[in-house]
């Protein structure tokens, strides 16, 4: 990659992988469209080599795009970190930590969680991506990651915190209009709630010696988040974190004594990061605090 183009335009062509059209693209940045073109064009013109073509669907990135993006991905994670790195204090009260975890960790599980961590800290600014897919820690995605699988990269400092129980919940409102099933044959009798196209849930599953398949559910999708407000909302019957469950008293158990398995939960940060005081600090409090939850 040529250094002497300017980084702005690495960042008007990551945005606009990112969003799928100049248009989409200028609004993310606060740009114009035309401003957009031109650095794309700039930027091709740099390089030289073609990034896009157009066609009636909009922007089509060519080969010469798509194995620019990872790099440019890298050189963004890179001026991420760099930026965090100089946001602390000597004494490390205050910067910025990035986290990362899946959804239903991240939306549900962390934000008390990070909020007693602000009573004691406030000078410490958080930062959390919540995605189902591991961040690379390694490329400094994230300062520090929870994640529901061991982590293998050897440049990482791994902790377990330990099994996270998970079984079958019903909220009360559909037990009252529905009953709840007293063997596992029964649960053929009920709508389940469960995964649309991602089958890694059900890979896992198959891994404890419990099969399913999609074809199983009535409510499907792959966003954690989603399900657990399927389950609220009284559709059905579908698996829940015992740690989340304990916090409303409306979920009520599905044949707690059949039906269980676990998920271990790790906490991950680059092994650089061990000298950074405030995210030692936040690594911690998470150990901590996410070895409490899951003992409830």
């Amino acid at each position: 990659m040529a250094r002497s183009i300017d980084w702005t335009l690495y960042a008007s062509f990551r945005e606009v992988m990112r969003q799928g059209s100049l248009s989409a693209a200028a609004r993310a940045l606060g740009l114009t469209q035309p401003t957009l073109g031109r650095h794309v064009a700039a930027l091709e013109a740099g390089l030289g080599a073609v990034l896009f073509t157009r066609s009636p669907q909009g922007l089509i990135p060519t080969s010469a795009a798509l194995e620019l993006l990872p790099r440019v991905e890298e050189m963004h994670a890179a001026a991420q970190a760099a930026a965090r790195a100089i946001s602390g204090e000597p004494g490390g009260e205050r910067g910025v930590v990035r986290l990362t975890a899946s959804e239903i960790i991240g939306g549900v599980v962390l934000p008390p969680i990070l909020a007693t961590f602000r009573e004691q800290h406030p000078g410490v600014i958080i930062e959390l991506a919540l995605t189902n897919r591991n961040e690379d820690l390694l490329r400094r995605d994230a300062d520090i990651a929870v994640r529901m699988i061991r982590p293998r990269q050897a440049a990482l400092v791994a902790r377990r915190i330990g099994a996270v129980p998970i079984g079958l919940y019903a909220h009360r409102r559909y037990a009252e209009a529905h009953g709840l099933p007293h063997t596992v044959e029964q649960l053929a009798d009920h709508p389940l709630i469960g995964f649309d196209r991602d089958d890694s849930a059900g890979q896992a599953l198959a891994n404890d010696g419990i099969k399913i398949a999609r074809e199983t559910f009535a409510f499907r999708s792959d966003s954690d988040l989603a399900q657990l407000a399927a389950l609220r909302a009284g559709f059905g019957i579908g698996g829940c974190q015992r740690g989340i469950a304990a916090t409303d008293r409306d979920l009520l158990p599905v044949l707690p004594q059949i039906v269980r398995f676990d998920l271990e939960m790790w906490l991950a940060m680059h092994e650089d990061q061990r000298t950074v005081s405030r995210v030692q600090m936040v690594f911690r409090h998470l150990t901590e605090s996410l070895r409490a939850y899951i003992r409830q």
